[in-house]
């Protein structure tokens, strides 16, 4: 029998939750149908991707926002002047909020490009996904009972570290959920936590990477798509760094849903089927995991539907 669509798995659970998901009230006040608990599962071997085909994903802007996240940066500017969007509504909103300068979003994207001043006072989003990955923060005691800020933790380079000294260990997980600095994120992370297992393959094969990414809360429509493609970017660039084949991707989502407002979405997309199976190349090995750029990466054989529009709920 012919095996279905890796994507099939996809359009199934946004079947399934638009369907069957209990309606929520949410955060945003929008509303959603959401199920606890999914799983999906994606062979990388040979090149193969997650990436999205019955709508077209932009794979450059999220891989411009991985590559931002393993810089460790903050700010929002750096991805403006890329042209990449998805985290400006975060801090408008918050300038909106304790201004009560009703400036609108593209006005506030322009100052943040042109005013680093400016950008530097508004565009940051807190301690979120990077910071924790590249520069967990710690603290050490020091006299009278007090706590000195120490050097931060690089979970990244500890991971590869790991990988390529002690393949067999349980510990290579990457932690995004900082309890004592959550509070201050623009948003908590979703996609929060990250285990990679080397298995050892069949005689003669080169040993294989495989990964798990849980993700507490996950809008299915217009984030997992994202989630997917940045998942196995990162586990094919830890691959590569390690000496190792890419292996399977699983995918765990906790409150996993769709929004009310994404009806229109939701409906086209499911109309549609998947074609072509998209291969990702990396076209140069740089020195560290670290120095990968946007020109490293080629994607063959993708020819999406096409794009899709929904709001974002801020």
């Amino acid at each position: 029998m012919t095996q279905p669509h890796p994507e099939q798995q996809y359009l199934d659970l946004m079947r399934h939750v638009w369907l069957e998901g209990d309606e929520r009230v949410d955060r945003t006040g929008i509303g959603t149908r959401s199920v606890f608990g999914a799983t999906l599962r994606f062979d990388l071997s040979d090149g193969a991707m997650p990436l999205v085909t019955t709508k077209r994903v932009y794979w450059k802007t999220a891989t411009r926002e991985l590559l931002w996240f393993l810089t460790g940066e903050t700010n929002i500017r750096p991805l403006v002047l890329q042209g990449v969007k998805i985290w400006n509504e975060w801090p408008h909103a918050r300038y909106v909020e304790q201004t009560g300068d009703d400036l609108p979003l593209d006005d506030f994207v322009a100052r943040i490009a042109g005013d680093e001043g400016f950008a530097a006072q508004w565009g940051d989003l807190g301690p979120v996904y990077g910071k924790q990955w590249v520069d967990w923060p710690t603290y050490r005691p020091v006299a009278g009972g007090l706590f000195r800020k120490g050097r931060g933790v690089n979970q990244i380079a500890e991971l590869v570290d790991s990988l390529r000294m002690n393949p067999g260990s349980r510990r290579h997980i990457i932690e995004g959920w900082n309890v004592a600095e959550v509070p201050e994120m623009a948003l908590p992370p979703c996609h929060k936590t990250y285990q990679f297992h080397v298995s050892s393959g069949d005689t003669g094969e080169m040993a294989k990477l495989n990964g798990i990414l849980y993700q507490r809360s996950c809008d299915i429509a217009l984030g997992l798509p994202f989630n997917l493609w940045s998942a196995a970017l990162l586990q094919r660039m830890l691959a590569e760094q390690a000496d190792l084949e890419p292996g399977e991707l699983v995918w765990m989502g906790g409150d996993t849903h769709l929004y009310l407002n994404h009806a229109h979405l939701i409906a086209e997309q499911l109309s549609r089927e998947p074609r072509g199976h998209p291969r990702l190349e990396i076209v140069r090995r740089p020195a560290s995991i670290f120095d990968y750029r946007i020109e490293d990466f080629a994607v063959h054989d993708y020819m999406p539907h096409g794009a899709i529009k929904a709001p974002v709920a801020v």
